[in-house]
């Protein structure tokens, strides 16, 4: 019988990674797989990434990966309209960041060009800030109508910077970051990932760093970048939302998913029966406790999460004082 999954973290070590994921989240990132990180710039909560996959972490199912778990549930974990578009691939990735220094200035291929390029799934993605240092920015598109001539003369001249948007980023922000869109996050934030089940990135700028291990430049992907930007210029490239206490919000409504944001001081009951999809909760802020059918109780504090299989119809929040919760799935 399914039940609400618990995921051992996958704790990368990154070299703009810092400590927060220990000191905030209350990861310990000491003991990995491949010895101890010295300090770590993401944990993945649910992935089935090649060479990623989670495996679960408590109950019955304790042991068995992802990839295992979808191959013998199917519909009954993923949803029966998710499993007839993704198959036994799990479609997406749930990360916490933590850019103790700023990231690579980066772009994402969609489906079409990844699959052209034989990489997988495009990566479409959103951000929500749960911590941020006074002054933290981050980069979200371009600050004006950008031509491909322009980009490539800008990276060739080491100016890109100067055409991309740059925003200041406070706790509960959110971002949606489609394929296509230029981005990188700033150093001193702390911030929750959904996106697809891919790990292609291209690269355009890591700010002259040296790995400290190798003494070498980390490669850039400068010219397979250039047919995935999406170089036109939006108004708006913060995600407005109105932030309602104790009322399910809708955030962001995607092809990939769905994203709600719950804040809530009051226990509340929530019905899944009509989305035909798993859920995924993510609490970025405060505790909880998630209740499901046949006496399953998960607590949940800052920086955990729970995948709710579809089969699994209903669950009750109950909150420890004032939290925020995530709330994915596939529409």
């Amino acid at each position: 019988m399914l039940y609400p999954l618990i995921f051992e973290p996958i704790f990368k070590d990154k070299i703009w990674g810092g400590q927060k994921i220990k000191t905030v989240l209350d990861k310990d990132f000491s003991s990995g797989p491949d010895g101890p990180l010295s300090n770590c710039g993401e944990t993945w909560e649910v992935s089935d990434v090649e060479g990623n996959v989670s495996v679960v972490k408590e109950g019955s199912l304790i042991g068995k990966s992802l990839r295992e778990l979808v191959e013998q549930y199917k519909g009954d974990l993923v949803g029966q309209h998710v499993y007839e578009k993704y198959g036994d691939r799990f479609p997406l990735l749930v990360k916490f960041i933590d850019a103790n220094d700023d990231l690579s200035i980066q772009v994402h291929p969609d489906d079409e060009l990844a699959e052209k390029r034989k990489s997988g799934f495009g990566k479409t993605e959103m951000w929500y800030i749960m911590q941020a240092d006074e002054g933290a920015k981050l980069n979200a598109g371009f600050n004006r109508e950008v031509t491909k001539e322009e980009y490539v003369k800008a990276v060739a001249d080491n100016t890109i910077q100067d055409l991309l948007n740059i925003e200041e980023a406070h706790p509960g922000d959110v971002f949606f970051l489609p394929a296509g869109r230029v981005h990188y996050i700033g150093k001193g934030l702390l911030l929750a990932e959904i996106q697809q089940t891919s790990d292609t990135t291209y690269r355009i700028y890591d700010f002259d760093r040296v790995d400290a291990t190798t003494g070498q430049k980390r490669e850039l992907h400068t010219e397979l970048a250039v047919d995935a930007i999406d170089y036109q210029h939006y108004d708006q490239y913060k995600t407005a939302y109105e932030r309602t206490q104790n009322e399910t919000v809708n955030a962001v409504t995607s092809d990939y998913f769905v994203t709600n944001i719950l804040n809530f001081n009051q226990e509340v009951e929530h019905d899944y029966t009509h989305i035909d999809s798993f859920v995924i909760l993510i609490c970025v802020s405060g505790a909880l406790t998630v209740e499901a059918p046949g006496g399953y109780s998960v607590p949940l504090t800052m920086g955990q999460c729970v995948l709710i299989p579809a089969s699994v119809n209903n669950v009750t929040l109950v909150p420890d004082g004032d939290m925020t919760v995530l709330e994915t799935y596939v529409p």
